[in-house]
């Protein structure tokens, strides 16, 4: 189904991925809000865009109900907020490991719950989470990541068989490493504390992804745009595609 003319809310919207999906949403003639913690940054584009914290419930509401009177009911929800730190196990330490969680995983729940019931009375809604492939496998140092991540990927699974015949669907995509900012921190980070090259490091990282190579934003936001026109649900989409 065309999403023109509908209202999709894009958290995490104003870089990288987000904006990406954001951009692809509305070619395609969909009405787009954002919500992030800078939203206020993003000057281009044709958005409605809102501030707020996805960890703060109330923040996600008052940014929501700031969408909803800007652009209707929310039909498309994209839950891409989302924030990554490394450190071995033995040092990561509680308030890491709340942060992470508390942003990507419980993030993502708030948005979807703000927006749940209005998709089950409208008998059509789409709800896409963005998480990772580390949501589906494991990766040293990064182990409040991937449970994050993991949760993201299990809690879509349990929100898919909930709302199964309403018209709503819930589905995940699990990029690997993605041509983004994130990622470029990442990979200076990785060099200063290893001494790796930065061409070496991006290879590393290349070898670790599906294909042996890096996502680009335009694949990632495809891939949203092609689980937001179908039907499926409780699928969890990792980018890039591995070669059938």
């Amino acid at each position: 189904m065309s999403v023109a003319g509908k209202h999709a809310l894009v958290t995490g919207g104003a870089r990288g991925i987000g904006l990406g999906i954001a951009t692809l949403l509305a070619d395609r003639g969909a009405r787009v809000s954002i919500v992030s913690r800078t939203a206020a940054s993003v000057v281009e584009g044709p958005f409605f865009s809102a501030n707020a914290d996805v960890t703060d419930e109330s923040q996600v509401h008052r940014a929501f109900d700031a969408c909803r009177k800007a652009n209707g009911p929310i039909a498309i929800l994209v839950n891409n907020s989302g924030i990554a730190e490394s450190a071995p196990v033995t040092r990561t330490d509680l308030a890491m490991w709340e942060r992470i969680l508390a942003t990507n995983l419980t993030g993502t729940f708030l948005c979807t719950r703000a927006v749940l019931k209005e998709m089950v009375d409208a008998g059509w809604g789409r709800v896409v989470n963005i998480a990772s492939t580390a949501g589906i496998g494991g990766a040293p140092y990064i182990a409040a990541y991937c449970a994050s991540k993991h949760g993201v990927v299990g809690f879509t699974r349990a929100v898919a068989a909930e709302v199964a015949g309403t018209g709503v669907t819930a589905n995940a995509v699990c990029p690997g490493y993605t041509e983004t900012d994130m990622m470029r921190t990442a990979i200076a980070n990785i060099t200063t504390r290893t001494g790796r090259s930065e061409e070496a490091t991006r290879e590393l990282m290349a070898q670790g992804n599906p294909e042996g190579r890096i996502a680009t934003v335009e694949e990632v936001a495809q891939a949203v745009l092609a689980l937001v026109e179908g039907s499926e649900s409780g699928e969890s989409i990792v980018i890039p595609a591995p070669s059938s």
